[in-house]
């Protein structure tokens, strides 16, 4: 049934194709997505060579994905098993099915199978100068390379809702765009790391490989985590950030193996 309501002030939050979004924020229609696609597979009771139900796997193979990431995520007695790509002519489909022989899992039940677009760069506005601000997905934010999205959503809400009501209080419309302001000063660095991270390290192969190696050293494990869980970029001590300038350095200019 449909119903009519009237407000003061509308809080976008309906997703990455926001019908909000489009109907009121200039350039909301052209925001840059990357297709999620996964199935959720009924994990083997006992674990095999390839599945062992304890573990997260990402995958960074241009096979499964030309420019994202392939994944299986073990819930108990199911996994997730899925993978991204802005690649228009990408078979998600066909990716999952080869990772799933890849991981065991070809004769595994499936038990539902799901798809979604998921932002990659916050839209340049969030408002429309009167009564709309957007948040989460609706307004792009989820983080670039990862393509994590809850904790931005619940932050961008809260922001979003503190606009509203500094508008209400006030009736100054300007109020709405501390949303998208105080955001991008909280996480627009990271965000921009992250896009700069994805663009080039997941453009080929070799990249992908060269960025899994960085990975596995302690010092940007360490920085990572850190970064991670405290939405924000570490400092740390000046002489771990030159081991890492220098490793880096090392893996593009080709002194040390992939």
């Amino acid at each position: 049934m449909l119903q009519r309501l009237r407000a003061r002030a509308v809080i976008g939050a309906d997703g990455a194709r926001s019908a909000v979004a489009k109907q009121s924020i200039p350039g909301a229609d052209r925001i840059r997505y990357v297709a999620a696609y996964h199935e959720i597979v009924r994990a083997p009771r006992l674990a095999t060579q390839k599945f062992a139900g304890t573990r997260c796997d990402v995958y960074y193979q241009g096979r499964l994905s030309p420019d994202f990431y392939a994944w299986i995520f073990p819930h108990g007695e199911t996994a997730s098993v899925g993978v991204g790509s802005a690649n228009k002519g990408f078979s998600l489909r066909g990716a999952v099915e080869e990772l799933r022989a890849l991981s065991d899992l070809s004769g595994a039940e499936t038990i539902r199978r799901e798809g979604a677009p998921i932002p990659m760069k916050p839209l340049r506005r969030w408002d429309n100068g009167r009564d709309v601000v957007l948040a989460g997905d609706a307004a792009g934010v989820v983080a670039p390379a990862s393509g994590e999205g809850i904790y931005y959503a619940m932050a961008g809400g809260r922001l979003a809702a503190s606009a509203v009501f500094r508008l209400l209080q006030s009736g100054d419309v300007r109020a709405l765009r501390a949303a998208r302001r105080n955001f991008m000063k909280a996480h627009g660095i990271v965000f921009w790391v992250l896009g700069i991270m994805q663009r080039f390290w997941y453009s080929t192969d070799g990249r992908r490989e060269r960025f899994v190696s960085i990975c596995r050293d302690s010092d940007v494990q360490r920085l990572t985590w850190q970064a991670y869980m405290h939405k924000k970029l570490v400092r740390a001590k000046p002489l771990t950030h030159v081991r890492i300038f220098l490793k880096d350095m090392a893996h593009l200019l080709g002194f040390v193996r992939a």
